[in-house]
């Protein structure tokens, strides 16, 4: 979870060609009674693919026969009458095939069909900004920020967290059998389907183009524009195909129709069979997505000994008072109805976008001209815009959807345009890479979106994959290990006190020598009084992460020192299965007499840059420091600013700038911030 420390790509298929993946939607075409296809043209022309693997009997999903899995694909289908390229192109969409070994989703779904279970959905709820001593708002000249939860009722929770108890009806399978048999599961995704084009009063057809209306209801989306959003996608990846091996070995392989053309004229809505509606023109969002606008409350209010306060975040005017240099990746930590509840709630906090998990649905809280409070660190939400995913980070096999990836990643695409964000692991952070703004923060920072994020997933699908830039004696590298294969050990994802299931994993984890036996490097800021980093999952003292940039200390063998919090950081990196590529870039080193370097959770104006009535705010240092002949990654450079925002009219609100200039460095997990007046810029060696 995001919790604080406790003191005591897509994933590139298994060795297989590549995966379907979906980029933007155009604008509809055409007119009359039947409305066209919303195409989703491929990133590329669509390679030829293998044809599909050999139908046969049901067997299950073992790993000793690698094409069972397309075998109950095709069996399902051929059972309940639903073309198999539409009950393929779904389950790609909700799970990219993957079983998942009996474990549910964020949203409580099962196996490749995401069957979905509530009370599974309601088990991990621990909404993100109600426990732990982080300050979401992060600003120390305001005080700490109390926020209080209220969980929604279960009775009032909807019916796509059912799917699960409604494909047992149909099929007459038992639920545990439907959760842990990957054949099971898809013969009861099959029959959700042929039951939603039996409720919309089609008949069967062998003809995927007649199955729109079925697949944009199979999510149970809460609205007709998510459900369609949902099926263009799935008829994107049909259009494309692809090939790849699943978490239990198995190859699936889905043909590439590239001239189909669903009816898009047939009902979408859940409870209704006319099409969607206009979009609210306060949205913010790409018209390729789902997106809603469900606001934030900018109210007044009493605390309990009666003086005033207000929520849930600030009035501003990005970007003309200040730049937006960040986007801030999050996990929500409870179920969308819990946070769509709880970000309405004044008394709370605020970020600008919430996804869910079962279509990839959006919903705006706040404007991005507004501040949200999200990042526990002033000085970055007044830079950033905060994305909420569903999701669990200490539940491994508690997945993100493909359906939630994609949309999040037009969301983003369309956000770094808009601002001209590079599309980086120094400008898209997770909220584990954001620093404390003071030492006496650190320990409390937040840990999402976790290990179990793919990172290196997620920029492919942002059309900026990690790849090698230089050779592999290059002074700076990229941390990039294959996320399906790399299943660093991880502990603490519960309370039984065992190991956390196998899982992939975007981090690598550092020690202190080339050997998997030494000890993990020490966070003198995340244990204070000293003690070891742990295999904890929520402890980021030892862990580097996909897409960070790291300079090189020292090479022994198959193992890599990086410097990180100022001391050698070692990870094995071995070149017939290298967890970092080299890199080009930047570094900065001290200038010569100025070491150590200290470095900063905030790049904060001069004292002499605050106008009359706004307080100077302290430049505190954080508990570490750029020693000599030490080496960090470049991330931008900046004049310090501070935004100035303590009362509910925001005409009192001011943004400070000084003179003093930043560098922001890729540090340790975080990145940190050092005076450009203390440190030397060269181009990595």
């Amino acid at each position: 979870m995001p919790t604080p420390v406790p003191t005591g790509p897509p994933p590139r298929p298994s060795r297989s060609p590549r995966a379907p993946h979906g980029p933007a939607r155009p604008s509809r075409r055409g007119a009359g009674l039947r409305r066209p296809l919303r195409t989703l043209t491929a990133a590329g022309a669509a390679a030829l693919l293998l044809a599909l693997l050999p139908a046969g009997p049901p067997a299950g999903a073992g790993e000793s026969d690698p094409v069972s899995l397309q075998r109950a694909f095709a069996r399902a289908a051929d059972r309940h009458g639903v073309p198999e390229s539409i009950l393929l192109g779904v389950s790609y969409l909700q799970s990219r095939w993957d079983g998942h070994r009996g474990a549910p989703s964020v949203a409580g779904g099962y196996g490749p069909m995401h069957l979905t279970d509530l009370r599974t959905a309601l088990a991990r709820e621990r909404p993100h900004h109600g426990h732990g001593a982080e300050d979401p708002r992060g600003d120390t000249a305001r005080g700490t920020r109390e926020v209080h939860v209220e969980l929604p009722d279960p009775k009032e929770l909807p019916g796509r967290l059912r799917t699960l108890e409604r494909a047992a009806e149909l099929t007459g399978l038992g639920e545990e059998e439907l959760r842990t048999d990957p054949a099971a599961n898809i013969e009861g995704g099959a029959a959700l389907l042929a039951a939603a084009q039996k409720e919309l009063g089609l008949p069967p057809s062998d003809d995927p183009a007649e199955w729109y209306g079925a697949v944009a209801r199979y999510p149970g989306s809460s609205d007709a524009g998510a459900a369609e959003v949902f099926a263009d996608e799935v008829f994107a990846v049909i259009r494309e195909g692809g090939r790849r091996t699943t978490d239990s070995g198995q190859v699936v392989v889905l043909e590439g129709v590239p001239d189909l053309a669903p009816d898009t004229s047939q009902p979408t809505g859940p409870d209704s069979r006319t099409p969607a509606s206009g979009r609210d023109g306060r949205v913010e969002c790409p018209r390729s997505v789902s997106c809603a606008w469900i606001p934030a409350p900018y109210e007044e209010y009493s605390d309990p000994d009666g003086s005033p306060n207000y929520g849930n975040h600030d009035r501003a005017d990005r970007p003309e008072s200040q730049r937006i240099d960040y986007i801030v990746v999050h996990d929500t930590e409870a179920t969308w109805d819990t946070t769509l509840k709880l970000v309405q709630n004044p008394r709370y906090v605020s970020w600008h976008y919430s996804l869910r998990s079962s279509d990839g649905h959006i919903a705006q809280h706040v404007p991005l001209k507004d501040v949200g409070w999200h990042a526990g660190n002033w000085y970055v939400n007044a830079k950033s815009i905060g994305l909420e995913h569903e999701g669990f980070l200490t539940a491994p096999d508690a997945w993100y959807t493909e359906a939630m990836y994609r949309t999040s990643a037009r969301l983003v695409r369309h956000l770094a345009h808009r601002y001209g964000i590079p599309l980086d692991r120094q400008h898209i952070l997770g909220h584990d890479n954001v620093p404390g703004v003071t030492a006496a923060a650190v320990p409390g920072m937040h840990t999402d979106p976790g290990p179990y994020w793919d990172w290196r997933h997620y920029f492919t699908l942002l059309g900026a994959p990690f790849h090698p830039t230089a050779g592999p004696d290059s002074e700076l590298v990229t941390i990039r290990p294959d996320y399906d294969e790399h299943k660093p050990v991880y502990t603490r994802c519960d309370t039984s006190g065992l190991p956390c299931p196998p899982h992939g994993s975007s981090a690598v984890r550092l020690h202190t020598e080339p050997s998997p036996d030494a000890p993990l490097v020490r966070d003198a800021g995340l244990r204070p009084g000293g003690g070891d980093s742990t295999t904890g999952v929520n402890d980021t003292g030892a862990r580097a992460t996909t897409g960070q940039q790291y300079a090189v200390a020292e090479r022994r063998g198959a193992w890599t020192a990086i410097w990180y919090l100022g001391q050698k950081a070692w990870f094995h990196n071995p070149a017939d299965g290298p967890t970092a590529v080299g890199s080009r870039g930047w570094v900065v080193t001290p200038r010569e007499g100025v070491a150590p370097v200290p470095v900063y959770g905030r790049a904060y104006p001069e004292a002499s840059a605050y106008p009359e009535g706004v307080p100077a705010q302290a430049i505190s240092p954080l508990p570490y420091a750029v020693g000599a002949g030490q080496a960090y990654a470049l991330g931008l450079r900046t004049k310090g600013e501070y935004y100035h925002a303590k009362t509910f009219d925001p005409a009192h609100h001011v943004v400070v700038r000084g003179e003093e200039e930043y560098y922001q460095i890729q540090l340790g997990h975080r990145v940190a911030f050092v005076r450009a007046a203390d440190v030397t810029v060269r181009r990595a060696g």
